[in-house]
């Protein structure tokens, strides 16, 4: 485990190097309207967001991947690697604002920092953060397009990311949808999850990583990835359920209780509900969905889930998540190199543990 967070953490400190060289070029080479004052702020705003943090799983699930089929240096994979973060902050972006959320990565969302500078004119700040996101998007699959290798390999990549990230925006869709039940159960959750954040998240770089490596991706090797990518992604989500209701935040650098206030039916949220009375759940339902609820009515809400051991619950099943992704890591081995295969049966479990 120590060794799979260490070799991430290498990925992030060199990626990080990278994207700010990134964002340092791109007023050069983005032919922008000359005039204009909002553009500059615009893709300020987005390298504020984009290099203020993140752990950069996703850098190292890509790098990682390519290494499964060869430690040689793999041509596309720095373009890959920004094409994926630039597709994160592009979510970050739009789920701020569908979430009204003030905070993300320890400062303030980009649809804030506008509702800040223009508190008399909610509609265009709500409009450039929009745009914002969109621009983000837009520059991630541009960026595909640079990346020095053959053609084929570059319209396979980016079929890869053009596909993440429809398939994001259903996930959005439905995780709408999810906060319109009651009660939604543990498949319509996952589900949420898979196409919200999984396919994104951890299926895209791990196909990235092994396309850029050489590697055909058939119907076996893609089920592989498949059966790794679900439970990493539905821990990964655990974990931040978890922590917006049980962390602080210090730690997790967004307000805690979010989720709580904004109505959405986490995985947390549900198991409390499902776990609660009648009378239990009508606390919960009387500040779910509330934005002025006060830190008093989430902490009372936080000891009831305490008491029905949801937080037990929770830990349980991510425990359960990484054991599953971690067992099917092993089962690589026959197939690609060992190394890698390593770092990917320990990333789960470390993830579970870390802070």
């Amino acid at each position: 485990m120590a060794a799979a967070r260490e070799r991430a953490a290498g990925h992030r400190l060199r990626f990080d190097l990278r994207f700010e060289a990134y964002f340092d070029a791109l007023p050069e080479r983005l032919d922008t309207p000359p005039l204009s004052r909002f553009t500059p702020r615009c893709l300020e705003l987005l390298r504020d967001l984009s290099l203020r943090g993140g752990k950069r799983l996703r850098v190292a699930l890509l790098y990682e991947a390519a290494r499964l089929v060869t430690t040689d240096p793999v041509p596309g994979l720095a373009e890959a690697a920004l094409s994926i973060e630039l597709l994160q902050t592009h979510g970050l972006v739009h789920d701020d604002i569908i979430d009204d959320a003030p905070l993300r990565r320890g400062g303030p969302s980009t649809y804030y920092a506008y509702r800040q500078e223009f508190p008399a004119a909610d509609r265009t700040a709500l409009g450039l953060a929009v745009l914002a996101g969109d621009l983000a998007a837009f520059l991630s699959m541009r960026v595909l397009l640079e990346a020095d290798v053959p053609a084929e390999l570059r319209h396979a990549m980016l079929e890869v990311q053009l596909d993440a990230g429809a398939e994001t925006v259903a996930g959005q869709i439905v995780d709408l949808e999810r906060d319109l039940r009651r009660i939604p159960d543990e498949e319509f959750l996952h589900t949420v999850c898979e196409y919200k954040s999984t396919r994104y998240s951890v299926l895209a770089p791990l196909r990235l990583g092994l396309l850029a490596a050489g590697e055909r991706l058939g119907g076996e090797e893609d089920a592989r990835l498949r059966r790794y990518a679900i439970p990493v992604g539905i821990g990964g989500q655990l974990r931040d359920d978890y922590l917006d209701l049980f962390g602080d935040e210090d730690s997790t650098g967004k307000s805690t209780g979010a989720d709580l206030r904004a109505g959405r039916r986490s995985y947390a949220v549900s198991a409390l509900l499902a776990a609660a009375d009648e009378e239990q759940r009508a606390v919960v339902e009387s500040a779910l969905g509330d934005p002025h609820c006060p830190a008093a009515t989430v902490e009372r809400v936080r000891e009831l889930a305490r008491r029905l051991g949801v937080d037990r619950k929770l830990r349980a099943d991510m425990r359960r998540c990484a054991e599953a992704a971690a067992a099917e890591a092993g089962t690589w081995r026959p197939h690609w190199r060992e190394e890698a295969v390593a770092f990917f049966a320990g990333l789960p479990l470390a993830n579970v543990v870390r802070p």
